[in-house]
């Protein structure tokens, strides 16, 4: 279960996760040079992932963090375990052909299962919990959903259910859903404490993890070199994980993606009756919009609701501003309830809303982007690293071999491009379109 509400390192974000963390070591600043042969830039999902992966295979590894462990969207989600992409499976084949959609398909559950495997594993206390479902709140939505679920069976993944009007209440016990598509493969959980349970996991390995070490420039050499303000880390290989907080380290992949905010916020304890009441079957929920509202209930009882986006990364003037109206329509009797946490996370956006990934030498690989949909996907993709690193290219071959298109207007009018986006987008969800 999550711990009670304390001070502790991670008081710079004030969000229900940090603030509800297990102990964890403040691990040392780089400060000299060390040898190692996978250096990781990045302690988030995919960093850890990777590292976890890579360890678990018997290589030396280093992982450097700007921050703290999880300080980046990895500790600011909504912590929803749903399967699948930022964009359709058919959208896949529409663009890259049959053999990629059925890869895709074939990867598609495979971050639930590392992250169940792993908490099983090395005994990850993150408050695991079982179910997701997407919701629509009117008929054209529903026929959007039946679509989906259709996909999934096509593709031998039966466990996807249709729920109608008359049984959605079951699952989320709000006025505004006509039904839905829901998932027992899905969850939710902690996050921040899940990938401070991966790096304690790499630590037992022999893995090393340095903090407060951002890295300013990586030599792509055939045999790498990351360099930090007061230290050096020199390998056979560099992964680069620092997706929407990379910063100036590698412009060349940064410059692919773009910084997008979330917005969540946390209410008080609402009690268990309470808590159950809202969300009978304990599954996380968001809907099918655009830009769709998420939300579920945490351990210790509160409702933790997300959504809304800021481009380029800024935070809103007002958070709760943000928020409040939306979860107050899906639970109209919960205004008034007290505000505990409200706080941002960014998240990359690419163009084409799929997972970058690939290498910028023959030494130095890197993930990004996985466009608001990274909690399952961010565990699939280290293991893809992992493997390919290890000699097993073909899955991750798969994603290389994507083209990273750049955003329309380039860095410029990038954000503009997306507002309209989202404006028009968002204009058909209201009209039910």
């Amino acid at each position: 279960m999550a711990g009670p509400l304390r001070q502790q390192p991670y008081a710079d974000m004030p969000s229900y996760y940090a603030g509800t963390a297990n102990d964890a070591p403040a691990r040392p600043q780089l400060t000299n040079e060390e040898r190692c042969d996978v250096c990781v830039v990045g302690a988030g999902f995919t960093g850890m992932s990777a590292a976890l992966e890579l360890a678990e295979r018997g290589y030396t590894v280093i992982v450097v963090e700007a921050e703290r462990v999880g300080w980046g969207a990895s500790g600011r989600n909504g912590g929803q375990l749903v399967n699948g992409y930022s964009r359709r499976l058919r959208e896949v084949r529409k663009h890259y052909g049959e053999e990629t959609e059925r890869a895709f398909a074939e990867m598609a559950l495979e971050g639930q299962a590392i992250i169940r495997e792993r908490v099983a594993r090395y005994d990850i206390d993150c408050d695991l919990r079982v179910g997701n479902g997407i919701v629509a709140m009117h008929h054209s939505q529903m026929r959007e959903i039946e679509d989906r679920v259709n996909e999934w069976h096509r593709h031998g993944h039966d466990a996807m259910r249709l729920i109608g009007e008359d049984e959605v209440r079951d699952y989320v016990n709000s006025d505004r859903y006509v039904g839905g598509m829901f998932d027992p493969l899905g969850g939710h959980m902690h996050s921040l404490n899940y990938v401070l349970g991966e790096a304690r996991a790499l630590e037992q390995l022999g893995g090393r993890i340095f903090e407060q070490s951002r890295v300013v420039s990586i030599d792509r050499m055939a045999k790498p070199c990351v360099h930090t303000a007061d230290g050096l880390v020199k390998a056979e290989t560099v992964i680069v994980c620092g997706n929407a907080y990379l910063g100036d380290a590698a412009k060349d992949l940064s410059s692919r993606i773009l910084p997008v905010s979330s917005q969540v916020i946390a209410t008080e304890v609402l009690g268990e009756d309470e808590a159950a009441r809202l969300i009978p079957s304990d599954y996380c929920i968001e809907d099918i919009r655009y830009i769709p509202d998420y939300y579920r209930r945490t351990a210790d009882n509160r409702l933790l609701y997300g959504g809304g986006t800021v481009y380029g990364g800024n935070d809103p003037s007002s958070i709760e501003g943000k928020i409040l109206p939306e979860l107050h329509k899906t639970f109209p009797h919960l205004k008034g309830v007290k505000i505990d946490f409200a706080w941002s996370g960014n998240f990359a956006l690419t163009m084409t809303r799929y997972p970058q990934m690939g290498r910028v030498s023959p030494s130095v690989f890197y993930s990004q982007g996985d466009s608001g949909h990274g909690v399952t996907t961010t565990q699939m993709l280290g293991r893809r690293l992992g493997e390919a690193i290890d000699g097993q290219l073909s899955k991750f071959d798969v994603f290389e071999k994507l083209p990273n298109i750049p955003f329309v207007g380039g860095k410029l009018l990038r954000v503009p491009y997306c507002v309209a986006g989202s404006w028009y987008y968002g204009l058909r969800d209201r009209l039910g379109l």
